[in-house]
């Protein structure tokens, strides 16, 4: 069994490393498209040609299922990667009903990429989900680039944060929706400026569940997989991640995540 997770980015990693804890057996291929990020500052017709690019590697390589880790993507292309290839395409999207389910009273913030923050898709999320109207959206393009570059928990950041979240009152906010799996890596940066009440939702584990349920009705999780250690193969872009140095790069961000996991 093998599945692709594709992003513009370092930020599906964050959705590969819950899918390996969820779906351990599955050998895994993860498609960075770094020659392009970032995705959400782009065109919607660029972004749906690079998705279609990536999502045919992945195909070709002989993977069975796809993770769209990428929620611009999602919003931008999935309906017509659906259409262009018969086997199962699993999107993400911010986790907006849970965060209003949750939030005792307060306001929910849900943060994105530009695509995503004024995209269709979104906004027809919201509308199903926020009858109170406590929703408020804010594109935050710059943490792209700040991950893209290393730099999660610096002054910087902060500063960044800080700055583009002036015009809100942070204390009227209970929930916060990562609505860019790019933000996963910066679980501890928000916690800084945010109230200690504050809960921080993204859809990584609700992903995993879907792959995992998809796997099992489409007939591809069989016996000879029960109880194996599944593969993990890494490309930027079309190229293979092979040397010792990308190689410790992967595993460090797989350390940082692992740690905003538990935040």
């Amino acid at each position: 069994m093998k599945i692709g997770i594709f992003d513009s980015g370092i930020g599906g990693l964050s959705v590969l490393h819950q899918a390996m804890l969820t779906l351990p057996e599955a050998d895994y291929i993860f498609y960075a498209d770094v020659d392009h990020v970032p995705y959400g500052e782009k065109t919607r017709e660029e972004v749906r040609e690079f998705v279609d690019h990536a999502v045919g590697f992945l195909v070709n390589k002989g993977c069975q299922a796809i993770v769209l880790a990428c929620n611009t993507a999602t919003s931008v292309a999935i309906s017509y990667l659906r259409d262009k290839y018969k086997l199962p395409i699993i999107g993400i999207e911010p986790a907006v009903k849970p965060a209003v389910e949750h939030n005792h009273r307060k306001r929910v913030m849900v943060v994105a990429t530009p695509v995503t923050a004024g995209g269709a898709k979104l906004k027809n999320l919201i509308m199903r989900f926020d009858d109170a109207h406590v929703v408020d959206v804010v594109a935050l393009p710059g943490l792209v680039r700040f991950a893209q570059n290393d730099e999660f928990d610096s002054q910087n950041v902060i500063n960044y944060l800080n700055n583009e979240l002036a015009g809100y009152n942070l204390n009227d906010y209970s929930e916060l929706v990562l609505g860019c799996t790019h933000f996963n890596y910066f679980k501890d940066s928000f916690a800084k400026i945010f109230p200690d009440d504050l809960e921080i939702i993204d859809g990584n584990m609700g992903v995993s569940n879907n792959l995992r349920n998809t796997i099992v009705k489409n007939g591809l999780f069989t016996d000879a997989d029960k109880g194996r250690k599944g593969s993990v193969e890494y490309y930027y872009s079309d190229r293979k991640v092979e040397s010792g140095a990308e190689m410790e790069h992967v595993r460090k961000l797989h350390e940082r995540l692992e740690r905003m996991r538990k935040i």
